[in-house]
């Protein structure tokens, strides 16, 4: 399932707003101890993250599909793509390499494709719930898009993810339901700066 971008921060009443991560996406499937890490191109990353992998074939529930993001953070635990293609770069990194979980789309034998985000967010949370290590679920923001930007804004993340919680999941559609806002900064001199998105 794919996000549709919007070029500006807004509110809906009633959506869910998350942080959006910088790393790869990628769907995780487990079946007792076999887990496979798949990006969204298909390519298997599962020898590249075997620490995950592994965290992944610890957890409780005999099978899982799993939707969400690779990623590594910095000391101020803001995510850069670039952290897991190189951990030459100058910047302090708080983490190795983490899946940062914001969809479950089966557990335990049952399809939740036809169930709506609500209920997937549930599960989702129930499953990893207590897990140590570099399993994290996708952290939600304040309920009002606006405040939920400023969150963004204040501490330097990728942008931000909003959700109606009611939608259902729709594999390899470009979604109205799941937008993103990329999080744009000026640099240089005062009134000489430069416009780019983070990522």
């Amino acid at each position: 399932m794919l996000l549709s971008e919007v070029k500006r921060p807004f509110h809906k009443e009633g959506w869910v707003y998350e942080e959006k991560y910088d790393g790869y996406r990628a769907v995780v499937y487990k079946r007792g101890g076999h887990v496979q890490i798949v990006s969204r191109n298909l390519k298997d990353l599962t020898a590249q993250f075997a620490e995950l992998a592994g965290a992944v074939a610890k957890l409780r529930a005999p099978s899982l599909i799993l939707d969400g993001e690779i990623a590594v953070f910095d000391d101020r635990l803001a995510s850069h793509l670039g952290y897991l293609r190189s951990h030459a770069s100058g910047e302090k990194l708080l983490t190795p390499p983490v899946l940062v979980a914001f969809d479950c789309l089966y557990a335990r034998g049952k399809e939740l494709f036809g169930s709506p985000l609500r209920r997937r967010r549930v599960v989702l949370e129930r499953e990893l719930a207590g897990e140590p290590g570099p399993l994290l679920v996708a952290r939600r923001l304040p309920p009002n898009g606006l405040a939920a930007w400023e969150e963004v804004k204040a501490h330097g993340w990728e942008g931000l993810v909003a959700k109606d919680p009611d939608c259902l999941y729709e594999p390899g559609v470009r979604t109205r339901s799941w937008v993103k806002v990329k999080y744009k900064v000026r640099i240089g001199w005062p009134g000489e700066g430069t416009e780019y998105t983070r990522g």
